[in-house]
């Protein structure tokens, strides 16, 4: 089957900036254009590719050309860079966009220093996920690689260990006193409130059941920030998880204690990335793997 480039880079526009009109003004031509170029590759591989919602959303074939739009992307990116480097007049053209799954806790530390000098013309677009669910961005094509809780490569991908977060247990002194007087109890840990940073951040009672060996439902505080996320746990809002490195400070200070001291839960972390092999991925794969050498166990 012959694919037509233009209408594979219309349809991973659409998808990666979620309208039509976002996707023209990316590729300077006009929201009819981009419709057109869409609709004709769907007539030509004879099925829905785009679901037209807001934002757009790939169905299971326009995911695999998606990807097959993004890896043609790259590729083009590092023969036009090898070519250059060569000595000839061949101009990389616009940057190579590489869409990258990461979990929040990671974002907020050590996979920033993943990206510092990266190669000119390479601009990444990072998609903040729970670690148990960057991996389905990876299924569904949207991004290139992903920071994962799952160590199953997903089909079409390469995966290699990069070490593990360990979480704490942690709660401000005085809720601990509060809720926790004899101790963590099965009781206790469902009465007590919890802060969970989504409705997709299972740790806690993951965590909780590891404690008392059954599940536990307590309310659970939903804070989306990493920031305001410690900043509630001292101020008594709840008790929660959050990694070693972030809560350092407030285990210092005291403002934050283990709810149960002596237990952890450490969490792998994978780095999986498409399976195809190309200086610009390879480049991003060693800088992700030397930064989470240095900050996870």
């Amino acid at each position: 089957m012959n694919l037509d480039a233009e209408q594979l880079r219309a349809l991973a526009a659409v998808l990666e900036e979620g309208t039509f009109e976002a996707a023209a003004a990316r590729l300077h031509v006009t929201p009819s254009a981009v419709s057109q170029r869409v609709r004709a590759l769907e007539q030509r591989v004879g099925q829905v590719l785009v679901v037209r919602s807001r934002p757009c959303r790939a169905t299971e074939p326009g995911a695999v050309l998606a990807r097959l739009a993004g890896q043609v992307a790259l590729l083009e990116r590092d023969a036009a860079a090898e070519l250059a480097g060569a000595g000839h007049d061949e101009a990389a053209g616009a940057p190579t966009r590489l869409a990258v799954a990461v979990n929040a806790d990671s974002l907020s530390s050590w996979f920033p220093a993943a990206l510092v000098g990266l190669p000119e013309g390479v601009v990444v677009d990072l998609r903040r996920e729970d670690q148990d669910r960057t991996a389905e961005l990876l299924r569904d094509g949207t991004v290139t690689a992903a920071v994962t809780a799952q160590a199953h490569a997903v089909q079409g991908c390469r995966v290699r260990p990069l070490g593990a977060m360990r979480y704490l247990g942690l709660v401000a002194p005085a809720v601990r006193d509060r809720w926790f007087p004899d101790g963590v109890t099965a009781a206790a840990l469902e009465r007590a409130p919890v802060l969970a940073f989504n409705r997709a951040d299972t740790l806690q009672h993951r965590f909780a059941a590891a404690l008392v060996g059954r599940d536990v439902a307590p309310p659970v505080h939903h804070v989306p920030s990493n920031t305001a996320f410690l900043e509630l746990l001292a101020a008594g809002l709840g008790w929660g998880m959050a990694s070693e490195a972030a809560a350092a400070d407030a285990l210092a200070t005291g403002a934050l204690v283990d709810v149960a001291p002596g237990r952890w839960l450490d969490v792998p972390l994978y780095w999986q990335h498409w399976s195809l092999r190309t200086p610009t991925l390879d480049d991003l794969t060693a800088r992700v793997v030397r930064a989470a050498s240095t900050s996870l166990r």
